[in-house]
Order: structure tokens, then sequence, then C-alpha cells
């Protein structure tokens, strides 16, 4: 039943004026009743029609604040729908699928950064800072570092790149042309001869060779 406000308080003719104006913006509802005649009915629906445009940009300006929050996970998200496209135009088995899958997890853990970008901008004194805090478990734990002279291990240091690789990856084989060194910082890689003797290497290890 309709309701009479013309003799109650301000205080309660703005409260139930709100309550439609919300009710018709929300788009739940008319409000405590229906709207009554052909201009009622048609600024009813132009205040529907402004308050679903004004909710719909409030829910897109929230989407990006929060993606914005964790920019990384982000990138990292779309860059893997871009490898997911990928797959699914080449197809590729779901065994390889799986291990490109891994790969990107191990490799980037849920996080994509443009480091070398990060880096550049930085001054050099910075860098190799940044660069001796990272790789501080590598040096650790490497003999061949120990004893050697700060400037020769931060130098060694600044041209390493960071690589993963997977169980069942061959990275070298025997007889090829070395043209890499690696250092192990985390993991155990088997080393097989023709005699098929294996040997293993764990953290600290170096193998590889240069031309």
């Amino acid at each position: 039943c309709p309701v009479s406000l013309q003799n109650d308080s301000w205080g309660k003719q703005y409260s139930y004026a709100l309550f439609k104006a919300m009710s018709h913006m929300l788009c739940i509802g008319y409000g405590q009743q229906a709207p009554v005649g052909m201009s009622d009915v048609w600024l009813t629906m132009l205040s529907m029609i402004v308050g679903a445009t004004c909710y719909a940009m409030f829910i897109g300006h929230a989407t990006a604040l929060i993606q914005s929050l964790d920019s990384s996970r982000r990138q990292y998200q779309e860059k893997y729908k871009q490898v997911e496209q990928y797959m699914s135009f080449h197809k590729l088995p779901a065994d390889m699928r799986q291990r490109i899958h891994d790969y990107y997890e191990h490799r980037y853990q849920g996080k994509m950064f443009d480091e070398e970008s990060i880096l550049g901008e930085l001054s050099e004194p910075l860098r190799e800072e940044i660069i001796n805090f990272n790789c501080r478990k590598l040096v650790a734990s490497m003999p061949l570092f120990a004893n050697a002279d700060p400037n020769f291990v931060t130098s060694m240091l600044t041209k390493l790149k960071f690589e993963v690789f997977q169980p069942g990856d061959y990275i070298i084989r025997e007889g090829t042309i070395g043209k890499k060194m690696y250092f192990i910082q985390h993991g155990v890689v088997s080393v097989l001869t023709k005699g098929n003797k294996e040997t293993k290497l764990a953290d600290g290890s170096y193998f590889g060779g240069a031309c």
C-alpha cells in the first residue's frame, strides 16, 4: 500500500527517498510501491539504467584495482593463457602440455617479472649488489668461488643466466662442442658415459665447457 510521507519528518522522508533510489539503481525492486503513471514508469526505467551502468563501472574499477595489486601474477596468467592457446593451436599431446605447464610453474612460480629491464634501470653498483644477494646461496655452495677475488666473483655472476631443467631433460650430450658452463644451484644432475657409468652432481657442482 502507498506510504504517505507528507507530514513526516525530513529524516524519514529522505530515508524512504534514499531507499527507493537505491532499489531502482541496484535493480532490486521499486521501493515501497510500484511506479504509478507513465512518467513514473519512465523515471524508474531511467533510474535503473543509470544505476546498472554505475554498478557495472564500479565492478570494473574494483576488478582492475584488485588485479593491479598483484600485477606480476596477472602478467603470468595472461602469458600462460597465450601458452595454452599456442598448445591448443598446434594440438600438442597431453604429456608435452603437462611438461610445459610444469616448466612454467618451476621457472616463474606464478609470477612474471621483466627482470632484465628492472636491473637495467638501476645503477651498476646497486645492480651488482642485487645479483650478489640473489646468488649468495650459489656462491656459498661453490668451492670454485670460495677463495676467489670478490671482483672476479661479481664479474662472473653478472654473466650468468638462470635456467630451469626438468627431470628427463638432456642438458648436454657427450661429443658435442661445449659452449656453456653450468653451475648447479639446486637439484641433481646425472652424468652418463658411453659405458653406462653414472655420476651424480648436486648443489655447488659445475659441468660443461667453453669453446
